[in-house]
């Protein structure tokens, strides 16, 4: 007798979902999905093409992937968004939507300069407008995270997730697929131009978007802090402003940490791990389809557009897995299949230029990225406080992206130290005929980054076994 009343509730279930996602926020979700993804490929492979393509060394371009540490610090200004309102803007605009033009702002006005910057000439402005690039950028970031929380209640967080994800992959193919085609076709100029423009979508959006509430979430040992206060003999602006610095940049960690005690520290490891093979591999993709000999419209059609779409097909099937194996298993999936990838990029390099090897490889490395992208952000999102989920989200998506961040400014150098004539470079010469001198180096490097998934493998299986130890569940799944 139960099954009719599950299947009941299940298609009820469906049904409500369904109208979730025929509702004007989550098509304005969709539109800042958009805005927020269509700045992430100019600050990183598209940028790194443009500079490959301008005769720009390996190592320099490495180096130049340093600006992209902007993403994994926001959790730094993140309170800052929380707690100060943009003047005059703020007050029409509400203070989430106001902070979402100020940062569109910033990255429509940095498009613009680095479009008319020449790294023939000198990569200083780039670089420093890439900078300014990558801040608003993750500032932007910042914000329409937190308007989303915000703006709907918990059981509509997920179609308007789903919005977000597939707003930022159409941007990927705008700022991938569509800003190579343009320069192949116009120019570098042009190209940079034409995404400038198409943050006016990211722009509507705000301006369009209802007004959040805005309140004020209690604070962990609030009580605790105007004791203090008031024991310091600070009061008027001086206690209002220890209180504030207090609420802003202290309770949201105090409160992850006597949630989790020390097993907080693994989780910060894992999830600081767990995506270091992709973002050091990735760095150095695009120069090895350079040096392999690809165009731009070959590298457009199949890294950049067929490669997004298998992407989100890798997120679907990372959402279905962590249905059916649970969040800590997908994620051990996730970590394997990522790892294992690397590896499809030394046999496109013996390959050498083969269009079939290359759709190959992105499938396979695309796909991968993708499920474990999608088991990672179900993972983070499990450990955060809806009290503090703007900054706590903020610090763990800074935390997913610091290490990879930091050895990615290495991979240049990685790749032209294991370029150099001798030892291991004329041994692999010799022993894979597809190689060239330009390409060798590129196996010892992928190699290396697909060994560097251990670690994350490792604490998931201690996590795993912790959790059947009855470590505490929250921390374990």
């Amino acid at each position: 007798m139960s099954e009719p009343n599950e299947q009941r509730s299940m298609g009820e279930k469906l049904a409500h979902a369904w109208t979730v996602y025929t509702e004007r926020r989550t098509f304005i979700m969709l539109l800042l999905g958009f805005s927020s993804g269509l700045p992430f490929l100019l600050v990183f492979s598209t940028l790194s093409l443009w500079l490959r393509e301008a005769g720009v060394s390996r190592t320099e371009i490495g180096l130049m992937s340093y600006v992209g540490l902007a993403y994994t610090i926001k959790f730094i200004w993140a309170p800052v968004l929380d707690q100060l309102r943009v003047p005059v803007l703020g007050n029409l605009l509400g203070k989430r939507r106001a902070w979402m033009l100020v940062a569109q702002a910033g990255v429509a006005l940095s498009l613009v300069i680095m479009s008319f910057c020449d790294p023939h000439v000198s990569l200083t402005p780039i670089a420093i407008f890439a900078l300014m690039l990558a801040f608003s950028s993750a500032t932007q970031d910042i914000a329409i995270d937190a308007w989303r929380i915000e703006a709907a209640e918990d059981e509509k967080q997920g179609a308007l997730a789903a919005a977000y994800q597939l707003g930022y992959r159409v941007a990927i193919i705008a700022s991938g697929a569509g800003a190579l085609l343009i320069a192949e076709a116009v120019s570098w100029h042009m190209a940079y131009l034409a995404m400038a423009a198409l943050m006016s979508v990211g722009v509507g959006a705000a301006l369009v978007a209802p007004r959040v509430a805005e309140s004020e979430a209690p604070v962990v040992g609030e009580e605790t802090i105007e004791r203090l206060a008031r024991r310091l003999h600070l009061s008027g602006e001086a206690g209002s402003a220890f209180e504030w610095i207090y609420r802003a940049v202290f309770a949201p960690f105090i409160d992850f940490f006597s949630r989790f005690g020390w097993q907080a520290l693994i989780v910060l490891a894992l999830i600081g791990l767990y995506r270091v093979p992709d973002f050091v591999m990735g760095v150095m993709a695009n120069p090895l389809y350079i040096d392999i000999g690809f165009d731009k419209t070959e590298i457009a059609g199949v890294v950049k557009l067929f490669g997004v779409w298998m992407t989100i097909l890798g997120a679907i099937v990372g959402g279905l897995a962590i249905a059916g194996l649970g969040t800590l298993r997908a994620l051990l999936l996730g970590a394997l299949a990522a790892s294992l990838t690397n590896f499809m990029f030394i046999w496109l390099a013996m390959r050498g230029h083969d269009l079939f090897g290359l759709t190959v490889t992105i499938s396979a490395e695309n796909l991968s990225g993708g499920f474990a992208g999608t088991c990672l952000i179900a993972y983070m999102s499990s450990l955060t406080n809806h009290e503090f989920t703007a900054t706590q989200y903020a610090l763990f998506s800074s935390v997913y992206a610091l290490p990879g961040k930091l050895l990615g400014g290495l991979s240049g150098y990685m790749v032209d130290s294991w370029s150099a004539p001798g030892g291991l470079h004329d041994t692999l010469l010799a022993a894979a005929p597809g190689l060239t001198a330009k390409t060798v180096g590129y196996v010892p490097f992928f190699a290396t980054t697909g060994l560097m998934g251990l670690p994350a493998i490792l604490l998931i299986l201690y996590l795993l076994y912790a959790r059947r130890r009855s470590v505490p569940a929250e921390a374990a799944d």
